[in-house]
């Protein structure tokens, strides 16, 4: 019988078995060596980089840009005492701040605001706040000849103000921070109004 096989026999013999000279493809080789090499950026950024992120982060984010969407819920925040307070009492808005806070202010207040470049938001001294609503303003205006920059350009006029009430949620924890105590102490928030049924916070002119 003519042979069927063009590939040279090895010197491989296993129980009466021999096996043809038919290496692996240069091809396969170079996929596996790049799989390797793609590897190791895999692990480092994904366990290393601050750019990295999780599941459980990612799903917020599509979370907050989804409840960002629902603004038109309810329109447009006043910047006041009342609006910030309450809006601190309602976990689902809370949600949305927590997310415009993780993305932008955590580098400079830390992830809990215990303060890293920029001060300790949860205890009670405070540089440029004397009243709630002055949070907002800070926020929205910046504050330390830029230290602090202004994201009015840069949040929706909404977003500072759950910011706001999520930065004013903070205080009382007093967790520690690299800075310390800086400012004076300040006089406790108002207790926040009392919800009116089937509103939530104060709303404005709907979008």
């Amino acid at each position: 019988m003519a042979q069927r096989y063009q590939d040279p026999l090895t010197d491989h013999e296993y129980d009466g078995i021999r096996e043809f000279d038919n290496p692996t493809p240069g091809w396969w080789h170079a996929l596996f060596l790049a799989s390797v090499v793609f590897s190791v950026f895999y692990f480092v950024f994904w366990e290393f980089s601050p750019m990295a992120y999780s599941i459980q982060e990612a799903h917020a984010t599509v979370q907050q840009r989804e409840l960002r969407r629902q603004f038109a819920e309810i329109g447009d925040l006043a910047a006041d005492e009342p609006t910030i307070l309450r809006m601190a009492q309602e976990p689902k808005w809370m949600s949305v701040a927590a997310g415009a806070f993780k993305a932008n202010c955590v580098s400079c207040h830390g992830a809990n605001g215990q303060g890293e470049v920029g001060p300790n938001l949860t205890d009670d001294a405070y540089k440029n706040v004397k009243q709630v609503t002055d949070v907002a303003k800070v926020i929205a205006e910046g504050a330390n000849n830029g230290a602090m920059p202004s994201w009015r350009n840069r949040l929706h006029p909404n977003e500072v103000v759950l910011l706001a009430a999520y930065v004013s949620s903070m205080r009382g924890k007093n967790l520690p921070g690299p800075r310390g105590v800086e400012g004076e102490p300040i006089a406790p928030w108002p207790a926040a109004p009392a919800k009116v049924e089937g509103t939530t916070g104060n709303v404005g002119t709907p979008k």
